[in-house]
């Protein structure tokens, strides 16, 4: 195809321009979804404080949010609708765009070991950002997988006589309250994981902000 001299540079600025990885839509449910857990998380280890279910532990307030029982409940309900209809879009895009078959399977138990045996010696590739590595696959479809949990172990907790099926699955209104602590727990720790390795690979954070 023929192209003038005038159009050169602008065709090169184009082919120069870093590709698109993330895109907008994701990039905003992501930042969102992050908001509303950690919103969530904070206020939940204030109500845990009310009625701890470990005998003995108990969160130190300066890390809580909502200063007492009936702030921390208003904070968790808020972030609570934020997280269920923005989780929603989440996952409903990633399945109509074919993002969830694309970045997240193939996956292996072999492949993760792999992968985390180069990220633990230190010989993990991180110089393609449009394709996550097999521990990453499997640490995402976990924080997803942690996500629904928590939400369905909420809601046995909030509404235990109007859901009693769901109560029942969870072993009962005080065992569904130990699975909601775990699981919040479960999720403290990817985020704790995720940000060491965002500042490790800090092009990742920008990829998230920018979407290149």
């Amino acid at each position: 195809m023929h192209t003038s001299i005038g159009e050169t540079p602008a065709l090169e600025a184009r082919m120069s321009r870093p590709r698109a990885i993330q895109p907008l839509w994701l990039r905003v449910s992501h930042w969102l979804n992050a908001l509303a857990a950690l919103v969530m998380m904070f206020s939940g280890w204030r109500i845990y404080d009310a009625s701890p279910v470990f005998a003995g532990f108990v969160i130190p307030t300066s890390i809580t949010l909502g200063g007492w029982l009936g702030g921390a409940l208003q904070w968790h309900f808020a972030a609570m609708w934020l997280l269920f209809f923005n989780g929603l879009f989440y996952l409903a895009m990633n399945l109509v765009t074919g993002r969830w078959r694309t970045k997240f399977f193939p996956l292996s138990p072999r492949a993760v070991f792999h992968d985390l045996r180069a990220a633990l010696t230190g010989r993990l590739s991180h110089a393609d950002l449009s394709q996550y590595n097999a521990v990453q696959k499997l640490a995402y479809l976990v924080a997803i997988a942690d996500l629904v949990v928590l939400v369905l172990s909420g809601l046995a907790i909030w509404k235990s006589v109007q859901f009693p099926l769901l109560r029942e699955l969870m072993g009962g209104y005080d065992r569904a309250r130990v699975v909601h602590f775990c699981a919040m727990a479960l999720l403290a720790a990817f985020v704790l994981v995720h940000v060491t390795m965002v500042a490790l690979v800090p092009r990742s954070l920008l990829t998230m902000l920018r979407g290149r």
